[in-house]
């Protein structure tokens, strides 16, 4: 229940307020410019957003492989002996990477980041699951491309398909690159006779 002063109140302050005139149409000279800054700052963020995407991995020219085909690679310079432990799962893994799900956006960029963990954190073998894709006629899609990917980053030095029992044609053994901190720890330990 509203008192009536108040009310009366209320109108009197209310007496000499007039409503604002609205325009019955829209005014185009205030959309922005093509060049105003907010045009300029939408660009240079999509700018900056490419340019901080500093993964080289493509999802193009990609040579396709069957779901249940058997890859395998080296660097020039990889000893059998080296390249066989690792086709025979002899090398303890410290790392995984599961794509299962993923698209392959989502692989390219998750691929890559692994890489570069494993690289920071002196992982020397690591294992990749990127499944057969065998859904129909499929093709081995993520598979597919996690093999040219693996190609094109220096720090992978070989990698080779999994052990039956560890995944098989659906998954990857990688070996990556020391980094120098433990190069020269294995210096320092062939040096002293370990």
């Amino acid at each position: 229940m509203t008192d009536k002063n108040d009310d009366q109140l209320f109108w009197a302050e209310m007496a000499d307020v007039k409503p604002l005139r609205v325009e019955p149409r829209v005014d185009l000279k205030s959309k922005p410019s093509p060049n105003s800054h907010q045009t300029i700052a939408r660009q240079l963020a999509a700018m900056q957003e490419a340019e901080q995407d500093a993964n080289p991995l493509g999802t193009t020219h990609i040579d396709w492989v069957a779901p249940t085909d058997v890859l395998t690679y080296r660097v020039d310079g990889i000893a059998h002996g080296v390249f066989r432990r690792l086709k025979q799962g002899g090398y303890h893994l410290d790392a995984r990477l599961d794509l299962h799900r993923y698209t392959v956006e989502q692989a390219r960029a998750a691929v890559f980041r692994f890489i570069q963990d494993c690289r920071r954190y002196d992982v020397r073998a690591a294992i990749i699951l990127h499944g057969k894709g065998e859904r129909g006629d499929q093709k081995a899609i993520i598979k597919s491309h996690v093999n040219h990917w693996l190609r094109q980053i220096p720090d992978v030095l070989a990698f080779h398909s999994a052990q039956p029992g560890q995944g098989g044609a659906g998954a990857l053994y990688v070996l990556i690159k020391k980094s120098e901190a433990k190069k020269q720890e294995n210096r320092e330990r062939f040096r002293r006779g370990d």
